[in-house]
């Protein structure tokens, strides 16, 4: 086994994790479709955190040809893997067993809890320089490095902070997550 597929063994269990919490948490919402006041804007960025997902897997392929793995170069991987779990778990809502209907409404929850994706998903965007810089040791000039994350960063912060913008920001940021794979692929 390389040290690769013993480092990817740990992130790919992550991610395999945070893409099944999402589909379970899209199933709930199909069982209790009646008590659900559906809003696009969150199925949008629920199906953008499901595409940052495939595409830290994807990214991690890439990183095939790293020879060299450090602990920090390990637990950067990994921490990655759990804030953007940590977007998959908050990205849509849930219901509880109070049968708080108004937990359902998919705008109010991006109000709320949806703000601690948004946050975990500018927390695993930080981490995309870095993976770039010091892993993979990417060719590309390090203002376009530090732009792409800061843009993505940019977006989710205002969605933290004012989250009556979710409404056009999450296609935002739809856009973003479509020419972040164009870019990686």
């Amino acid at each position: 086994m390389t040290q690769h597929e013993y480092v990817f063994v740990a992130v790919s269990i992550i991610l395999g994790l945070a893409i099944t919490r999402l589909l379970h948490h899209v199933a709930i919402l199909v069982r209790v479709h009646t008590r659900v006041t559906f809003h696009w804007p969150t199925a949008i960025w629920a199906l953008s955190v499901m595409a940052f997902i495939l595409q830290f897997w994807w990214v991690g392929w890439g990183l095939r040809e790293v020879e060299e793995w450090g602990f920090v170069d390990f637990l950067i991987l990994v921490l990655g893997g759990i804030f953007i779990y940590g977007a998959s778990e908050m990205a849509l809502p849930v219901p509880d067993d109070d049968g708080d209907d108004d937990e359902l409404d998919f705008l109010r929850h991006s109000e709320g809890f949806g703000r601690l994706s948004a946050l975990s998903m500018a927390i695993y965007l930080c981490i995309g320089p870095y993976v770039n810089l010091a892993i993979a040791q990417t060719t590309a000039p390090l203002p376009l490095i530090l732009a792409i994350p800061a843009i993505g960063i940019a977006i989710t912060v205002l969605m933290i902070f004012v989250p009556r913008a979710f409404t056009w920001l999450s296609p935002l940021f739809a856009v973003y997550s479509v020419v972040v794979l164009w870019l990686t692929a």
